[in-house]
């Protein structure tokens, strides 16, 4: 199979997975209309969601770097969806909490082994992870849509037929996991033998960086539709086309972030995305009527130029420990962000929305100073060695041209 094949089934696949994420806050708007919630209580499943799957991510992430575990895959994206369709069936809000938790761990054990199996089929090609990290923001983006079609037409008792994409993506990833177990086999290995050294400090500075990304993001992503209908003065519809902006500004940002790292630099365009999404923000939270929408967009462009680059740069960062570094860019410093989702519930019941989205600003100024400073290791290849050198601000980016050869 083709790579170029090969990327498109896992980028569909990572839809079919994303699309469980999105849902979650999708959700909320109808679990506080029908059932009464509160904005605490709505942000709690939120809450659970992000809870289980942060701490299982780099678990998952340690495993695939000791085992091949391809069979993730297809069980872990029907895991994600059979949580989020029961979610809506049970009417105890304890196990709603344990159905959307159930959803997360899928979610989890799917990135770290997906990374893995993205980077050995992309070939070292920052633009085809682009294009595999796209899939995971289509989904995003499909998923308020998804949810305003099934949940807003028929209530929560619809929720089971969310069960969909979770199946068809478990088949979707099946063509390439045989390809590359063919692959495997007759390379006589899992995959390249892991060579150079870790860079620990870069990667925690990333992952730090990573987080405040995080935070920002599923903060606005919790709110945005609440928010919106309050800045337009429009009714759901208003917050579902906010949510949807919100998402394919995301999917536009990946794509763009893969082709901006073949001129310059991952880290200075992941810097320069920083800059951006800091003033875009400031306009979602001060700006009023319809131009919400506009900023909503460069706020998740700014947002998403630099995800794929993180994710290979963690994986540059920590060559010796590719699926841990994976679980964590890929998974647990953006599940983080679902954790703070309860405390800005709770200042928005306190004060206004307004005022509980307005410290997100300082989310990627953060991640910006904590991005700045880093170096731009050596892009390495799987499958070939990996460069030695005492300085990772001194190793030479390859040319560009090289990836797609």
């Amino acid at each position: 199979m083709p790579r170029n094949s090969s990327i498109l089934l896992l980028s569909a696949g990572h839809a079919c997975v994303d699309v469980y994420q999105g849902a979650v806050a999708a959700l909320v708007p109808f679990f506080v209309a029908e059932r009464a919630y509160a904005y605490a209580t709505a942000s709690g499943i939120v809450l659970a969601a992000s809870l289980l799957s942060s701490v299982a991510q780099p678990v998952f992430g340690a495993l695939t770097d000791r085992w091949a575990l391809p069979w993730l895959l297809p069980v872990s994206t029907v895991l994600g969806g059979l949580g989020t369709a029961l979610s809506g069936l049970v009417g105890c809000y304890a196990l709603t909490l344990v159905c959307v938790a159930v959803s997360g761990i899928g979610v989890a054990a799917y990135h770290p082994e997906a990374a893995r199996v993205a980077r050995l089929a992309a070939g070292g090609s920052h633009r085809a992870m682009g294009w595999f990290s796209l899939g995971g923001n289509l989904g995003f983006a499909a998923a308020p849509l998804m949810v305003a079609a099934v949940i807003g037409t028929g209530g929560l008792r619809c929720s089971p037929l969310l069960v969909v994409p979770a199946l068809a993506g478990s088949v979707l990833c099946l063509p390439v996991l045989r390809v590359l177990e063919r692959t495997t086999t007759r390379g006589g290995s899992r995959s390249a033998a892991a060579t150079g050294s870790d860079d620990r400090a870069s990667f925690v500075r990333l992952s730090l960086a990573v987080v405040c990304r995080s935070i920002a993001f599923t903060g606005l992503g919790t709110f945005l539709a609440f928010y919106a209908r309050q800045r337009t003065g429009g009714g759901a519809a208003a917050g579902t086309a906010a949510l949807f902006v919100l998402y394919l500004g995301g999917a536009v940002g990946s794509v763009l972030g893969g082709s901006l790292a073949e001129r310059w630099e991952r880290v200075t365009v992941v810097r320069g995305s920083y800059l951006i999404t800091v003033a875009a923000l400031a306009g979602v939270v001060f700006v009023p009527g319809p131009a919400l929408y506009a900023f909503v967009a460069l706020t998740s462009a700014g947002l998403y130029v630099p995800f794929s680059l993180q994710v290979t740069l963690g994986q540059d960062y920590l060559p010796t420990r590719v699926g841990t570094a994976s679980g964590i860019t890929l998974g647990l410093t953006v599940s983080v962000g679902g954790l703070v989702a309860p405390l800005i519930g709770t200042l928005a019941d306190a004060t206004s929305l307004r005022t509980a989205l307005t410290p997100l600003i300082a989310m990627p100024a953060l991640s910006w100073l904590l991005v700045r400073a880093l170096p731009e290791p050596a892009a390495r290849t799987p499958g070939a060695p990996a460069q030695q050198t005492g300085d990772a601000r001194a190793t030479a980016r390859p040319p560009a041209r090289r990836e797609h050869r």
